[in-house]
């Protein structure tokens, strides 16, 4: 299995999207890229850890490839935006991919330089590129908080997948 760890805002629907993708075996969310140890939601909230609100996507590469996981990445926000996503708005809710694996990094770039010459938004992504660090699993009320909201019905989500 393989992991890659994506932020573009609230880790709600970003979750609800990437987690119905085939070959994708497991989400969850959390926070990543702070400097204090075990954050809390409202901690993160404040918008002073440093931390990003983040899906770790765990994924079976001989199923699905990093390019496709990230295709869904550029469509499902807006990564042109710094530090907010439609309402949301603070450094937790940047634009972010954490690679888990070196070799990940140039596949990123690779795909964000794909993203900004497609002109979907007429300006370079601001999307951060880093390795990952310490991932704090997000409180159970968080996870697959669509799911279960809605019991695997529609409801009103915070991101939508835009065409290609």
């Amino acid at each position: 299995m393989s992991y890659i760890s994506l932020g573009a805002g609230c880790f709600w629907g970003v979750q609800n999207i990437l987690s119905k993708i085939d070959g994708v075996s497991k989400t969850e969310v959390g926070y990543m890229g702070g400097h204090i140890k075990n954050p809390t939601y409202e901690q993160i909230c404040r918008g002073d850890t440093g931390h990003a609100e983040i899906v770790r996507v765990e994924y079976d590469a001989n199923k699905v490839s990093l390019e496709v996981i990230l295709d869904f990445f550029w469509r499902l926000h807006d990564p042109t935006t710094l530090n907010r996503q439609g309402f949301d708005v603070g450094h937790q809710y940047r634009s972010v991919i954490f690679y888990h694996e070196d070799e990940q990094e140039e596949i990123i770039r690779k795909s964000k330089e794909k993203f900004d010459a497609s002109g979907v938004f007429n300006k370079a992504a601001v999307t951060e590129i880093e390795k990952a660090a310490v991932f704090y699993r997000g409180e159970d009320y968080h996870q697959d908080y669509y799911l279960k909201k809605y019991q695997g019905g529609q409801g009103p989500v915070c991101h939508m997948l835009r065409e290609r």
